[in-house]
């Protein structure tokens, strides 16, 4: 791919928004202007190691490299012996803001985004960790003493609350409101900056964090009202995009809080060994799943079954789930993931037969004889779900990959049957990008395919979406990377 782009994007304002927040029972209104920083042009004198791009992609299976084609939109560091990595810093510098990009890193990637160039939160390539620290992924970095004893130079950072990173080459979300330190008429300091919210793909990862003073890497030990937004480029190859910034013309008003007295206590349930769980599951835009099995695991990989279809209808990173709207009260029968949450599509059939290798999935079980048979626990408590479709008896288990990096699944039939298919994928997009390797749905998540018995998977166009289909002999095995 060619890496000699041009600068072409342009800087996007929208000045005058208005935000009404209340406070103490009174409304009022502060106006906010927003910033798309999606161009070079809107840095301090970047280095040759920051480019634009219109695509990015990483390899999972080599460190630090980034492949990307011509476009606008994106930022990508990719520093090499050549052009030496530095740091971006904003020409506009910034007090009380609310920031949100994505990023995506490369295999082990590691980077981080200032705020006022003193506050890190830290971007780091995290794929399975279990237990994440102050310097992982989505960590506020630690403060730093040099005057003080090995081992407690570094203090005050702040772990996520749990590990909800993607794998390297997928994109992730992060969004920020952040509070900076207030100043008295004589400049002195009387309140600290604040993390009032980190949201990490779709998860709280920290909430109202006071920050004692500039973390390790500042700019400057120097506290001050405003400062540039910086992201660090002289650790290695990383990408952003969809950069917006809304700062406040004056200092953000005080926000309630959001704790409730009167909350409810939540029920969350673990996963300390490996679980599974019954209940009604919600997915975003898409009907109730009513005979939904969540499984869980201790390495924080876990999945949902729909037992109606024989298919898997969500993966997730983190922890294991919320069962407070089942059991709170009357209920309502139905749990939550509470990590972040990979759908897997429409819930459909997993198995079908079809004339063709063009001819339109079914959208029901209606005359396949589709039979759910439940499921039974092996050894370690990991379930195989059993069904018959077409008169075939189906034996579908998934098991958690080494070092928590997805899901493997295998699927068994008893008998081989002319024109059978199983459905791998249906999504916005399928990109493959090796022999049995995909990227599905705008690189937010992998699919391997791992034996197929030398079947041949298929891409194709249904309904303005891409399907991904297989023919099924007698097994197929493939593994979810999220």
């Amino acid at each position: 791919m060619n890496s000699t782009l041009k600068v072409s994007s342009t800087i996007f304002k929208s000045i005058g928004a208005l935000l009404f927040i209340c406070w103490s029972g009174k409304a009022f209104a502060q106006t906010a202007s927003q910033e798309s920083l999606n161009d070079l042009s809107v840095f301090k004198a970047p280095s040759k190691s920051w480019q634009i791009a219109g695509s990015v992609q990483a390899d999972i299976n080599k460190t630090n490299v980034l492949s990307f084609s011509n476009g606008t939109g994106i930022l990508v560091n990719f520093p090499d012996k050549k052009n030496k990595g530095e740091d971006l810093y904003t020409l506009a510098e910034y007090g009380d803001i609310d920031l949100e990009l994505d990023y995506l890193m490369a295999l082990g990637g590691n980077s981080g985004i200032y705020l006022q160039g003193r506050y890190e939160i830290q971007l780091e390539e995290n794929w399975g960790l279990l237990n994440p620290k102050s310097v992982n992924n989505g960590g506020i970095y630690q403060r730093w003493d040099d005057s003080k004893p090995e081992g407690q130079k570094g203090y005050s950072g702040f772990a996520p609350r749990q590990n909800v990173s993607r794998a390297p080459g997928l994109w992730q979300k992060l969004k920020i409101s952040f509070q900076a330190p207030r100043f008295d008429a004589a400049g002195k300091k009387i309140a600290n900056a604040v993390m009032l919210k980190i949201e990490l793909n779709g998860v709280i990862i920290h909430d109202n964090v006071e920050l004692s003073g500039p973390t390790r890497g500042s700019l400057s030990n120097t506290e001050a009202a405003t400062g540039p937004l910086r992201l660090q480029g002289d650790h290695g190859a990383v990408a952003f995009r969809n950069i917006k910034v809304t700062k406040f013309d004056n200092p953000r008003l005080a926000e309630r809080s959001t704790t409730n007295a009167n909350a409810v206590d939540p029920i969350h349930i673990g996963a300390s060994e490996n679980i599974v769980l019954r209940s009604f599951m919600d997915l975003p835009g898409l009907p109730r799943v009513v005979h939904a099995v969540s499984v869980g695991s201790p390495q924080k990989v876990n999945y949902t079954y729909d037992m109606d279809n024989g298919m898997l209808v969500q993966v997730w990173r983190g922890d294991f789930l919320n069962a407070t709207p089942m059991w709170h009260d009357r209920g309502d029968g139905s749990s939550r993931p509470l990590g972040m949450v990979q759908g897997l599509g429409k819930p459909v059939q997993s198995i079908a037969r079809l004339s063709t290798d063009q001819t339109p999935w079914i959208s029901d079980t209606a005359g396949t004889g589709y039979k759910p048979k439940g499921y039974v626990l092996d050894e370690n408590g990991i379930p195989s779900f059993l069904y018959k479709s077409y008169g075939i008896a189906v034996n579908d288990q998934s098991k958690v990959l080494e070092m928590g990096r997805g899901i493997s699944r295998k699927i068994t039939i008893s008998d081989q049957v002319n024109d059978l298919y199983f459905r791998l994928a249906d999504a916005e997009s399928i990109i493959q990008t090796a022999d049995g390797m995909y990227l599905i749905d705008n690189q937010s998540y992998y699919l391997r395919l791992d034996d197929a018995a030398g079947s041949k998977p298929i891409i194709r166009d249904q309904n303005g979406r891409k399907e991904l289909i297989i023919p099924i002999v007698k097994s197929l095995s493939y593994s979810i990377l999220f």
